[in-house]
């Protein structure tokens, strides 16, 4: 079976390559990412693979129904950029990597935590060109603070796990209380109490019209003052032109994001010698307080291995016309 693999870096390739070997399996690498513009690209396949930062809207599958293909395999767990109704209504199927490492995810939060808290990014700027002194650089013991986790499905209990071995004390809001952070002492509150009482909030939800913009002009003015906020989930959980607000006024303390709401036309991409044209995010990279890495968090060797085994699973299932392990579909 050839598919089409929108979007693909070389490290793609070597996972992809690696998982598929022995199997009937023929790669066909696209650089660009599925757009309107590249979707004729896939009318020969009838499976292609695709990543976050592809698009998948009503009229892309429209396209795609035009030609030959019948399954999209995500190599990654979030499908929010699919319609999945108008791709259900022609009779395209969806498979996603549910779980991959969450480690690698909840890691990086912490990452996240640690350098904007000490200051990690600058002093090595500073000792890298002879500016030993410390002034700018004091950050505070995460022992003891308050760190709300949003939402605690696989990634949230990982990362609530580690910050609990920093001794801090942990209060999360979920649907769904997960007993393993009730074992280490995790209190379950509202999302306003978590809101109120953080020192750091994680967001660890996925992307759902009741969580878009969770972070919004009114959960801002709830913080507690100077708070740190965390996003290795999903861009549109925050609002950034609120949250740009928020740190203007000093409301938010510091931010730290892994994904952003328009990173569509910017991460995975080399920029370096482009003018940015998104304004908010220019605006947002501005300041001192913020650090953002371009959806990086799932980038370790065990996740994109497990990435690659569990996409091949999901096109071997394809082809031989079983059930697909890990369909989405409509609700």
């Amino acid at each position: 079976m050839e598919v089409a693999v929108f979007g693909t870096k070389s490290y793609d390739r070597h996972f992809l390559l690696s998982a598929a070997d022995g199997t009937d399996i023929q790669w066909s690498f696209i650089e660009p990412r599925l757009t309107e513009t590249t979707a004729p690209l896939a009318s020969p396949f009838e499976a292609i693979c695709c990543f976050v930062n592809d698009e998948i809207s009503s009229g892309v599958l429209q396209k795609l129904a035009e030609g030959k293909t019948k399954l999209i395999a995500m190599r990654c767990a979030g499908y929010n950029n699919i319609d999945l109704p108008i791709a259900q209504e022609l009779g395209i199927q969806v498979a996603r990597v549910p779980a991959y490492s969450p480690y690698a995810v909840a890691e990086h939060a912490v990452g996240l935590i640690l350098t904007l808290n000490r200051k990690y990014h600058k002093a090595y700027n500073r000792v890298r060109e002879g500016d030993f002194s410390l002034g700018g650089l004091l950050g505070f013991d995460l022992h003891d603070k308050t760190v709300g986790v949003i939402g605690t499905g696989k990634i949230g209990q990982i990362f609530a796990r580690i910050m609990h071995g920093f001794g801090c004390q942990l209060l999360a809001y979920d649907v769904h209380q997960a007993e393993d952070c009730q074992k280490i002492g995790v209190k379950y509150a509202a999302l306003e109490a978590v809101l109120a009482q953080s020192d750091i909030i994680s967001l660890h939800c996925p992307l759902l019209p009741a969580t878009k913009h969770l972070i919004n002009d009114e959960a801002i003015a709830k913080l507690k003052p100077g708070v740190m906020i965390i996003n290795t989930s999903r861009g549109g959980l925050i609002d950034t032109k609120a949250a740009i607000g928020g740190l203007k006024t000093g409301q938010i303390g510091s931010l730290g994001i892994d994904v952003y709401e328009e990173e569509a036309e910017l991460f995975f991409e080399d920029k370096s010698e482009s003018v940015i044209q998104d304004d908010v995010f220019a605006r947002l990279v501005t300041f001192p307080n913020v650090l953002v890495t371009g959806h990086q968090g799932f980038f370790t060797q065990n996740a994109l291995a497990a990435i690659a085994k569990v996409t091949v699973q999901n096109l071997n299932e394809f082809a031989a016309g079983e059930e697909l392990s890990n369909e989405v579909k409509v609700t």
